[in-house]
């Protein structure tokens, strides 16, 4: 299923970004991605074993604030539409090192971080084609770069969870819940990829939340239904509160063609959105 990026209004995208709001992707999960988040500065944590320092004679940059030139002249030049979809690379044959290049001018570009997967998925190994670092790596990178970024952590959740480290994906999972606060497509969110991660019990925990936080995205819930595992609140609590919450949170973003952040085909996917 194709992406849907929802700027939030604190890191407002550009004109230009706006022609590209739906991406399709093999691997990605049905994820709607999670844009309404924090932008700030967070301090670089230690860098994993060989995943490199993320000084970069261009950069590096912030892909939820830096909507400019920089974005732009990256962009254009090495994450083209056809980097993006593996199809070819735009200063080499194949689309790796264009990727690579972007990961170190902007190490938290979601959606050069799906791409990142993507190849690495499709060839079936954790270091993907014409790449210097392995997936894991590119999310420390990331991660080490913005930890505040929750988006590149549920895209990261998504990849761990289909490489069988379901563990490692609730980590992070857990984290984005607990500091999601009154977001209700956040919440949303983490319900798909739990849902994805087949753990029911705390989809259905994040479908509530998002309920009650006048988020209505259906998506979830027919899926938990489909499941056998959808209850509706209780009557009290997150029920009452869920009914005279503001759908504001709801109508603010913009309806999922097929809804997803880089969702795709069933497997949990890197969400990913647009910070």
């Amino acid at each position: 299923m194709p992406i849907d990026f929802n700027p939030s209004p604190a890191c407002p995208a550009s004109p230009a970004r706006s022609r590209k709001a739906r991406w399709s992707g093999a691997t990605a999960a049905s994820l709607a991605a999670t844009l309404a988040l924090a932008c700030g500065f967070v301090h670089a944590q230690p860098a994993a074993p060989g995943c490199g320092d993320l000084a970069n004679s261009f950069g590096p940059h912030d892909y939820r604030t830096e909507r400019g030139q920089p974005l732009y002249l990256v962009e254009s030049a090495h994450f083209t539409p056809q980097v993006e979809a593996l199809i070819r690379g735009a200063t080499a044959r194949r689309p790796g090192s264009d990727i690579d290049y972007t990961l170190r001018a902007f190490p938290n570009h979601h959606r050069a971080l799906l791409a990142m997967v993507k190849l690495a998925e499709a060839a079936k190994t954790p270091v993907p084609p014409e790449m210097r670092y392995s997936v894991d790596c590119w999310f420390d990178r990331a991660i080490r770069f913005r930890a505040d970024d929750y988006t590149v952590r549920m895209i990261y959740a998504g990849y761990l969870g289909r490489q069988g480290r379901a563990d490692a994906a609730k980590q992070h999972l857990e984290l984005v819940a607990e500091r999601a606060g009154d977001n209700g497509f956040t919440h949303y969110n983490v319900g798909l990829v739990y849902f994805e991660l087949r753990d029911h019990e705390r989809a259905l925990r994040q479908a509530h939340r998002a309920m009650a936080l006048g988020f209505t995205r259906p998506d979830l819930r027919e899926r938990l239904t489909a499941a056998g595992r959808w209850s509706e609140p209780a009557a009290s609590g997150v029920g009452v509160t869920a009914a005279s919450a503001p759908a504001s949170s709801a109508s603010s973003a913009e309806p999922a063609p097929p809804a997803g952040a880089p969702p795709a085909d069933g497997s949990a996917s890197g969400a990913a959105g647009r910070p």
